[in-house]
């Protein structure tokens, strides 16, 4: 099954990759122009609804060739979905849904859009009293209306896997069902040439992440694993750089998108460890604060990477060698080096690396731990043995 964000509880290191199946049903139609081939991917005489986000779609062109694309189905549109989406306006969403019989949903936008579109897909089905069990007790889904989706925003690798995240209030959870995974995911990098340096940074930064959460723990013999991930990698180290300089390269913009969707489509974290402690951190300091997504997971990381540097010496090191290619002997300062590259990296992509950067101080740390203890999550990372003291360590060295 393809998926993310999915931790592995490891108490004992394994010497060997461990059991896996995969399968990934999500069709990638990739390239320029393939917004045109969505009549071949929606079912015929689907009632559809294009779920989308301010309407920045209709100032790239976007809109446009969906409209030319769409011209003979049935369709309406729902638009608003922002960063975060929001369980309120979903359940607008979901409301539009059931009173007008809509059978098919396509998400036009950013990983936020597809996430959105995600739980409006289980909460149309859902039969229970309150959809937002769905998310906050995790309850079953066990129907989904099917969806696809047009990416505009490469980032979250959300265009093909089963997981979504949605805030209510102050909380920002996660649910995951292999039913409302994407049955087809358009990119084209084309697509992508208008968007501000902010959300490139941002993108860039979130694949980033999510190939280290599969690769930064301890080693399992995981070879192929481990060169798809260093791999992507330093993809991304190449390009995120050449797209915010020249914003309208298609190869760095096709390298970039291509390198997110494969972060995060299951295949590199197949048989190994994952970690997942920057994300569950991250996003109470998005629910609590507002920082984007990316911004926090580009504090947190460099931090959390510092606290568990024993934890994980053997692949940090094998990090700096192969990813930053350092040449130092001592283990201790190459993994120091790393992440001072790491951090340097987030930099040159416009986000801040400390929580100072963003105006937050020692005061917002016991309301992350708190937060994270209210939604369940106080053992965190490969081992599961990050609890909020430890958390409230690693934010101490973000400051």
């Amino acid at each position: 099954m393809a998926g993310a964000q999915c931790p592995r509880s490891v108490q004992v290191e394994d010497p060997a990759v461990y059991n896996f199946q995969y399968a990934n049903p999500t069709r990638i139609c990739f390239g320029e122009g393939q917004i045109a081939s969505l009549p071949e991917l929606i079912p015929p005489g689907s009632r559809l609804l294009v779920l989308y986000g301010g309407g920045s779609i209709k100032q790239n062109g976007v809109y446009e060739q969906l409209t030319r694309a769409l011209a003979g189905v049935t369709w309406q549109e729902f638009s608003g979905i922002g960063a975060n989406p929001r369980y309120e306006l979903l359940m607008e969403a979901v409301a539009l849904v059931k009173r007008e019989r809509i059978d098919f949903l396509l998400a036009v936008g950013g990983g936020s859009v597809v996430d959105g579109t995600k739980f409006v897909a289980a909460a149309a089905c859902y039969e229970g009293s309150d959809p937002w069990d769905i998310c906050g007790k995790q309850a079953s889904v066990h129907q989904a209306l099917p969806m696809g989706c047009v990416l505009t925003l490469p980032a979250t690798g959300s265009e093909n896997n089963p997981t979504s995240v949605v805030s209510r209030g102050d909380v920002k959870i996660s649910f995951r069902s292999p039913l409302v995974q994407p049955q087809f995911a358009v990119l084209d990098p084309a697509t992508t040439y208008s968007l501000p340096a902010r959300q490139t940074g941002n993108g860039v930064v979130d694949a980033f992440i999510h190939i280290t959460e599969q690769y930064l723990t301890f080693p399992v013999g995981g070879d192929v694993q481990d060169r798809l991930a260093e791999g992507l990698l330093q993809v991304l180290v190449e390009n995120g750089p050449k797209a915010l300089a020249e914003p309208a390269n298609y190869q760095v913009r096709a390298n970039l998108m291509w390198a997110a969707s494969l972060a995060l489509n299951g295949l590199i974290g197949c048989g190994v460890p994952q970690d997942w402690a920057s994300h569950a951190i991250g996003h109470q300091l998005t629910a609590l604060y507002g920082l984007d997504h990316g911004q926090s997971l580009a504090v947190v990381l460099p931090s959390l990477l510092r606290e568990r540097a024993s934890q994980k010496q053997d692949k940090l090191a094998q990090f700096a060698e192969r990813v930053w290619h350092s040449t130092r002997e001592d283990k201790a300062l190459r993994i120091e080096e790393a992440i001072i590259r790491t951090e340097q990296f987030f930099q040159k992509m416009g986000l801040g690396t400390r929580l100072s950067d963003y105006g937050l101080s020692e005061s917002c740390i016991p309301a992350v731990c708190s937060n994270l203890k209210r939604v369940g999550r106080t053992a965190l990372g490969e081992h599961q043995d990050i609890d909020p003291d430890r958390v409230a360590r690693i934010l101490a060295r973000a400051l």
